[in-house]
This record gives C-alpha cells, sequence and structure tokens, in this order.
C-alpha cells in the first residue's frame, strides 16, 4: 500500500478525520437510516473520574445493555487516549468504540506530523470535533457521551473535562460521572469528595461511587464476583495512565460488600 498524496491546498494536515475524509473512509458517515427502531442500538452505561492531588481517577463498569437485555459484560469503557491522558463513554456502544479509537489515533497522527504532542485543552477540543462529527448519526439514535481526564504538565495538575452530544465541551474542576448511573455516581463523590485527596482514597471513593451505581441502576453492573468481572479503575498522572490490576480492584469492592454487611447486621 503506497501513502497517498496531496496537493498544497488540499493537504489534511495533522487532522487525522479529515485524512480518513479525503480518503472516502469517514468512521461517522454511518447509514441514513430513518427510523432508529431499525437496529438494536447496544449501550455502555456508567464511567467517572475524580480529580486528586498527583492527577485523575478514571473508572467504568463493564456493562453494556440493549433493551433489558446485557448485551456484553466485559466492556473496556476507559481506554488511555496517550500518555497522560484517557478518554472513557456511555451511549452508543459501537459509535463509542470507534471514536475513542480514532482519537488515539488522531493525536498520534498529531504528533507524528507536527512533532510534539497537543496540549490537554487541544485534546478535549479535538475531541468536541469528533463528537460533532456525529451529530447526525446521534440524531437518529446512536448517541455518545464521552468523559475525558489527563495529567496537564504545564499546569502541573488533573484536569476533567464532560461533553454533551452536540459537542459542547465544558471543564469539571473536581468530578464528574456520566451514563444511565450517572447521577447516583455523581451523589455518592460528591459526599466523599474533599480538596487534597490522595489516591488510595480517590480509587475507593470511585469503587464506591460504581457500586452504588450500580444499585441503583439496572444497566450499570457492578462486580461479578461468579465470572471475575470487575469496573475499570485508571490513575493519570505525571508518569502517565495506569490501569489498577484487576485483583486490587477486586478486594477494593470486597470491602466494600463487607461494609455493608457489617452495617446491615448492626441495625
Amino acid at each position: 500500500m503506497t501513502l497517498p498524496l496531496f496537493r498544497p491546498e488540499d493537504d489534511p494536515g495533522p487532522n487525522f478525520l479529515n485524512l480518513l475524509r479525503k480518503l472516502g473512509q469517514d468512521p461517522f458517515a454511518g447509514p441514513q437510516l430513518g427510523d432508529k427502531r431499525a437496529v438494536e442500538i447496544t449501550h455502555a452505561t456508567t464511567i467517572a473520574a475524580i480529580r486528586y492531588e498527583d492527577g485523575v481517577v478514571m473508572a467504568g463498569d463493564r456493562r453494556a445493555t440493549a433493551g433489558s437485555s446485557i448485551a456484553h459484560r466485559a466492556m473496556e469503557k476507559v481506554q488511555p487516549a496517550d500518555r497522560h491522558s484517557g478518554v472513557a463513554f456511555a451511549g452508543s456502544a459501537g459509535i463509542g468504540m470507534e471514536m475513542v479509537r480514532v482519537f488515539q489515533l488522531q493525536l498520534e497522527h498529531y504528533e507524528k506530523v507536527e512533532g510534539s504532542a497537543v496540549s490537554l485543552e487541544g485534546k478535549a477540543n479535538q475531541l468536541s470535533q469528533l463528537l460533532k462529527s456525529n451529530l447526525a448519526m446521534a440524531m437518529q439514535g446512536f448517541v455518545v457521551v464521552p468523559l475525558f481526564a489527563g495529567y496537564d504538565r504545564r499546569q502541573k495538575r488533573g484536569r476533567i473535562f464532560s461533553f454533551d452530544p452536540t459537542g459542547g465541551r465544558y471543564e469539571e474542576t473536581e468530578f464528574h460521572a456520566d451514563g444511565s448511573g450517572g447521577r447516583d455516581a455523581r451523589t455518592t463523590i460528591k459526599l466523599g469528595w474533599r480538596e487534597g485527596l490522595d489516591r488510595n482514597s480517590a480509587v475507593e471513593l470511585a469503587v464506591q461511587a460504581l457500586y452504588e451505581a450500580a444499585d441503583e441502576d439496572s444497566a450499570t453492573g457492578g462486580p461479578d464476583t461468579v465470572r471475575g468481572i470487575y469496573p475499570t479503575v485508571a490513575t493519570i498522572t505525571i508518569a502517565g495512565f495506569e490501569r489498577l490490576a484487576e485483583s486490587d480492584v477486586a478486594e477494593r469492592f470486597a470491602a466494600v460488600i463487607a461494609g455493608k454487611s457489617r452495617k446491615g447486621l448492626s441495625l
């Protein structure tokens, strides 16, 4: 396969999505569906991000639903965007996974073309552009709501960005959660968040938030001890994106469940 050549006036530059479009490979063109009931849409559910003293914790459950059925029990909704940032998504699962892949490639493409990484805020802006590209599909029911977070090496702190389906981008100062269980997760985090949280406390708060979301929202998957499937939890610091080991997450959920059991016995 040879590399594509463009005239100077047609050069797509560092924008990977523009490159795909010029090659006739727009990933968000999609079929022109007049009725969203024509296909069964699989949905990803609850995602969360919490800022702490060294960076950000991101977390997401693993369940995907199709109506009232469980479509997938082990979906990965929290992914590294690049070394110092992560992206998670709720909503239409297929479009969300495609958007994450294109976003990862866009950041890599930009760095190779320009010779330097884009700023954290610039990355959030590029994700916003991807959402705008999906607006036609969103109007047909294929809605994706991402959550972006990372460690800003210029400001030396963690930052969190939320979005709406039209591409609106909003910076969250402390935490955010989205998806069908987002309200319950946000409430739990709000009650436990404080300035200067350390890593262990932030991770425990994220685990608690996902547990409470799963307890109230049937579409959110909690810890599945039978199959050994647990929500994804990752930290992003100056050292980069690091996913917590499954055994670590399992222990933390076990501690939450044990605490709930002790509380129930004492009543």
